[in-house]
């Protein structure tokens, strides 16, 4: 029995999906597929309904899911314990965050946290092309802190509600398209017009799991997909080259905004807010990650206090 083999089989059971969760696993569909079955041949039992879509779980896999999880937690565990026992600490902060608050948030904010004391020494866990592969890097204990935008609607937000968080600050999604010589948008949305193509979030991303819930459900939107990345920088990219529109955060798109490359393509009222929060690990792994968490607590209290 293999360890990838139960991770595997964690990462399907909450996508229900085989092609997302071997997206969120960087292996092709067929490669999950034979792991899986793998492991249901070490099990003795279907782990698996394959008769369903979605898949769900057969009443063995529903009993065998919580101690898989246990056993992964725990091996994990054991790893890191024994390489802190073994070797030196290593004060470098670790984060799992997404690529645009890469971009856009955390160069200006680590820039006030340093400004009130001190550097750090930060890196980027391996980037997921999932958002539950993000947050699997906290709950398997793989990084010190989750760096995300958050909303309510998206399921594995639920599962973070026992970690700890501080509230950043918020992002307004809008949609942009290109515009036309007489700078109107090129793909503009309206309720009752015609299909207009769309650049869209793969599946497994944030946005394409908030979208739909928040901005969809109140404006029924003609959409014609014509291309998918999960990367908001991809999608504006095709959007400033005139392909479609896309729901961009505002910050990404603000310097394209302000030189005419992209425009508005529906009013604000269709515009999603969601938060960027910061979740920490219970696994305090070295005391830079206890000051680090303090003092973000400190400048998001000097923001309030500059709000009010």
């Amino acid at each position: 029995m293999e360890l990838k083999w139960l991770e595997d089989f964690l990462s399907l059971s909450y996508c229900m999906n085989f092609t997302l969760a071997a997206n969120d696993r960087h292996i092709t569909q067929s490669a999950l597929s034979r792991r899986i079955r793998q492991l249901e041949q070490w099990v003795g039992l279907p782990l698996i309904d394959r008769s369903t879509y979605p898949v769900r779980l057969t009443p063995a896999g529903e009993s065998f899911l919580p101690r898989a999880r246990q056993a992964v937690d725990m091996l994990t565990a054991l790893r890191e314990e024994t390489l802190e026992r073994h070797t030196a600490p290593e004060e470098v902060l670790s984060f799992a965050t997404m690529s645009t608050l890469v971009l856009t948030f955390f160069p200006v904010w680590m820039e006030k946290i340093e400004a009130n004391g001190g550097s750090f020494r930060t890196r980027f866990a391996e980037a997921y092309s999932s958002f539950s592969g993000n947050v699997s890097k906290l709950l398997h204990n793989e990084c010190d802190f989750l760096l995300t935008y958050a909303h309510e609607c998206v399921p594995a937000i639920t599962e973070l509600a026992r970690y700890p968080y501080l509230t950043l600050g918020s992002e307004r999604v809008i949609a942009i398209s290109a515009p036309n010589d007489n700078g109107q948008p090129i793909h503009q949305l309206g309720i009752d017009q015609a299909p207009v193509n769309y650049l869209s979030y793969r599946d497994s991303s944030f946005f394409a799991q908030a979208l739909p819930k928040t901005v969809f459900q109140k404006a029924p939107f003609q959409l014609n997909t014509v291309y998918e990345n999960a990367m908001s920088a991809a999608l504006k990219a095709m959007a400033v080259a005139g392909h479609g529109v896309a729901w961009i955060p505002e910050s990404l798109a603000i310097n394209e905004m302000n030189s005419g490359q992209l425009v508005r393509a529906a009013e604000p009222t269709f515009d999603m807010i969601v938060e960027i929060r910061l979740y920490r690990s219970f696994r305090l792994r070295c005391k830079s990650v206890g000051r680090f968490w303090k003092r973000a607590e400190e400048v998001g209290m000097l923001a309030d206090r500059v709000a009010l």
